[in-house]
């Protein structure tokens, strides 16, 4: 039974949880929790039917300390290729999801949190003038069902922010550097709650005490809507009905800008990308310009 403060948060308006994305993910914490898998008093959730940009849809409830909060989330960009049907997403609303590797979309389901890495995108000029490198965090997720295939699919949760290259430099002994001495160099892009390869991005404030509640302390995430709601909401928007009347749930302000939402087998759509990868190899890499300008001072 859901707690009379937590119930207090239930709801479709701002900053509220829908009821079946919390029924769902306190079911699943508790299931987790009693089979000993983790022990974390918090838990998260997220309804990727609700607008993303800074709307507030990613969900962290402490029920122990009767907490609940409202974040912004990014999901799934998707892609438009030529030759495949359109499975591209707004920045706004959801249209298109599904499990299949290469997709760059989000999956619905339960999943686990797991280990945190840190991985090197390159150096940004930060505002007091020094060279500093990011090193972006990832916590892993693990999944189940549909999301079953969430690792090798590298899907997980990290702060929106990414450096975008410009130039390379030539540093050679610093610890990020490549074989032959040069580290890339590039503007600070933070795109927040934005559009991802299907991984669940924050914001940068809200990602360093979501990390930290997670670190080395597991806990559970579950995202809606999953497969057989999207073609069950589907269903219904295309005999002219209403998913509110037939017992289903999506936010209304998205369902009405996406029409009819979309859920891409992973049986049909990888088979698809990998002819469509055959078809148009990536050319090989080049190499980042060299940066005419030499910085020196290089944070490590």
């Amino acid at each position: 039974m859901v707690p009379d403060w937590l119930q207090n948060h239930v709801g479709e308006g701002e900053d509220q949880i829908a009821p079946v994305v919390l029924q769902r993910a306190r079911a699943f914490h508790l299931k987790k929790v009693s089979e000993g898998a983790v022990n974390n008093p918090c838990y998260f959730a997220m309804d990727a039917t609700r607008p993303g940009g800074l709307g507030r849809r990613f969900y962290v409830i402490c029920e122990a300390s009767r907490t609940f909060r409202a974040l912004p989330s990014g999901h799934g960009s998707g892609r438009n290729l030529e030759g495949i049907p359109d499975f591209s997403n707004g920045i706004r609303c959801a249209k298109n999801f599904s499990d299949a590797r290469d997709s760059k979309l989000t999956t619905g389901g339960s999943y686990v949190t797991a280990e945190i890495r840190k991985s090197f995108k390159g150096y940004y000029l930060a505002s007091g003038g020094e060279l500093v490198p990011l090193m972006r965090p990832f916590v892993q997720f693990d999944g189940e069902g549909d999301t079953a295939n969430a690792r090798p699919r590298a899907i997980g949760g990290h702060p929106g922010v990414i450096v975008s290259p410009i130039c390379r430099m030539k540093v050679p002994g610093n610890s990020y550097a490549d074989d032959e001495g040069y580290v890339p160099f590039g503007k600070l892009i933070d795109y927040g709650a934005g559009r991802s390869n299907g991984c669940t991005s924050w914001l940068p404030a809200d990602s360093e005490w979501i990390l930290a509640l997670v670190e080395d302390k597991p806990t559970t995430l579950y995202i809606y809507p999953e497969s057989t709601d999207i073609v069950a909401v589907a269903r219904a928007v295309k005999a002219g009905q209403l998913p509110a009347r037939a017992g289903l749930y999506w936010n209304a302000s998205c369902l009405k800008e996406i029409g009819v939402p979309n859920f891409w087998p992973r049986e049909t759509l990888e088979p698809a990308l990998l002819k469509y990868r055959e078809d148009h190899p990536a050319p090989p890499q080049q190499p980042l310009p060299l940066c005419k300008e030499q910085y020196v001072r290089l944070g490590d």
